[in-house]
């Protein structure tokens, strides 16, 4: 299930909500993990059951090593053999086999491939579990005690499939304590829906440009229509990944439990880093905890601090996709951090603030162009067109129909990517006043968002969030 679906907007949601609010406090957790092996369900009924041993095992690990501190060595390596044992199953073993096969090709030995579906959410709620059972084993966190609490944790369904990647230490203190009130449910409401129009109004639209140049064929481009398809796309990835993002915290708000930020304007970076810092924040965060700083990260020799980079960099690609221009493009954005590194911060800041949004921008599209090409022909035709290289000129009737077309929709998509609710609520801080009226005008806007949004929901087929395919 999608949280841009009828059926759970309008079925799910407000019957658990209503059920929610209605048991006493001690049951909430018990109805919130049922709702999620519910909501986890209706999509993927066999692999609940994945995801329920996922739970059981892990709990046991968790115990064990928190109890057996003298064994907590071996129990770690055998909870992570476990978890990344079913993850790489599931997600990589096609295509381990299909590069073994091209290895083989002269011998005239394949290997057959197998018949699986990737369990939805299985990369986050991986990662996810991994930090518990580290933390634990770390002394950072002790063991769950209670079952359901750490089954909530791992199936919550606010982040079960997208994520965040959260740490149950920031989860805890809700989960044993949380506040559920009119407010909340009304401040939560609000974020969701915003994210709701954020997927609906800006991310499907922009991904309809994006497709128009597959239609016309990668090769055949114009170099400005070829950039005007990678901002498409750069846009619909944006709003859609903050989209999914908004709605997992209203959800989380709604519910009276922490749901970390996960996004944060990154497309007003002036470096590489400082957009890695934006994007996926929980994932970053993760990579860095749990790899790089074991790794000694840049407090070491030069040497082993570019290997270091490079190794985060080509993992963090790889757990995006099984498939190489993932890893490309993970080691892509890993070789931009390690210049901005060399450079130095006090440096880069000297640069022209121009220039580097400029530098930064170029970047991160052609990087989300290697990120959505998984064959290597298509994304050379793609990158020689946008460089000018492609003989089709500098202007063609399509693009020219596209912008007049879509040049609203940029407009909006481009002030989208800044900060402009924080004005209303700095003015909110300085004035009782216009608490009331950015209140009621918030209200408003929430309600035509989603009204617009619940009508494109009816008339449109559904289109998935992005990232659940990670």
């Amino acid at each position: 299930m999608s949280f841009t679906t009828i059926e759970f907007m309008f079925r799910f949601l407000p019957i658990f909500l209503i059920v929610y609010y209605v048991v006493p406090t001690r049951y909430k957790n018990l109805i919130l993990l049922i709702g999620s092996f519910v909501f986890y369900a209706w999509g993927q009924h066999f692999y609940l059951l994945l995801l329920m041993l996922s739970i059981v095992v892990n709990y046991t690990f968790g115990r064990l090593i928190g109890e057996r501190r003298a064994q907590k060595k071996p129990l770690l390596v055998l909870g992570l053999i476990y978890n990344f044992g079913l993850l790489v199953f599931f997600k990589y073993t096609n295509f381990f086999i299909e590069n073994i096969n091209a290895l083989l090709t002269a011998t005239h030995i394949q290997i057959p491939t197998i018949s699986v579906v990737m369990p939805l959410g299985i990369s986050f709620y991986t990662f996810q579990v991994v930090s518990y059972l580290v933390d634990v084993y770390r002394g950072e966190q002790r063991p769950v005690k209670n079952i359901i609490n750490l089954g909530v944790y791992i199936a919550m369904f606010p982040q079960v499939t997208s994520g965040p990647i959260g740490l149950y230490s920031e989860l805890e203190p809700t989960l044993l304590r949380r506040h559920c009130s009119v407010l909340n449910l009304e401040s939560g409401l609000k974020t969701f829906i915003l994210g709701m129009g954020a997927k609906m109004l800006l991310a499907n639209p922009m991904g309809t440009l994006w497709a128009g140049m597959s239609r016309y064929g990668y090769e055949t481009l114009s170099c400005p229509y070829a950039w005007l398809g990678a901002f498409g796309y750069s846009f619909q990835l944006y709003f859609d990944f903050a989209g999914y993002s908004l709605m997992a915290m209203g959800l989380g708000q709604m519910l009276g439990l922490y749901v970390p930020k996960n996004f944060d304007h990154p497309y007003i970076s002036g470096s590489m880093a400082e957009f890695w810092r934006r994007w996926h924040m929980t994932l970053g965060r993760w990579f860095k905890k749990y790899l790089y700083f074991p790794l000694g990260g840049s407090r070491c020799s030069f040497a082993k601090t570019i290997r270091n980079t490079f190794v985060v960099w080509a993992f963090t690609g790889l757990w995006h996709g099984a498939s190489w221009n993932f890893i490309l493009w993970g080691l892509y954005y890993g070789l931009f951090i390690l210049i901005e590194l060399l450079i130095g911060k006090k440096r880069m800041k000297k640069i022209p603030l121009v220039i580097r949004h400029l530098y930064n921008k170029i970047i991160i599209v052609v990087g989300f162009g290697i990120f959505y090409f998984e064959d290597f022909g298509q994304l050379g035709a793609c990158l020689k067109c946008m460089f000018g290289f492609g003989g089709h000129g500098l202007t063609d009737a399509v693009l020219q129909t596209s912008i007049m077309t879509n040049v609203f929709l940029l407009v909006i998509a481009l002030i989208g990517c800044f900060p402009i609710l924080e004005l209303p609520k700095r003015a909110m801080q300085k004035s009782p006043g216009a608490y009331l009226t950015f209140s009621v005008c918030g209200t408003i806007l929430a309600a035509v968002i989603l009204i617009v949004s619940s009508i494109l929901l009816v008339n449109a087929t559904n289109r998935p969030f992005l990232y659940l395919r990670f």
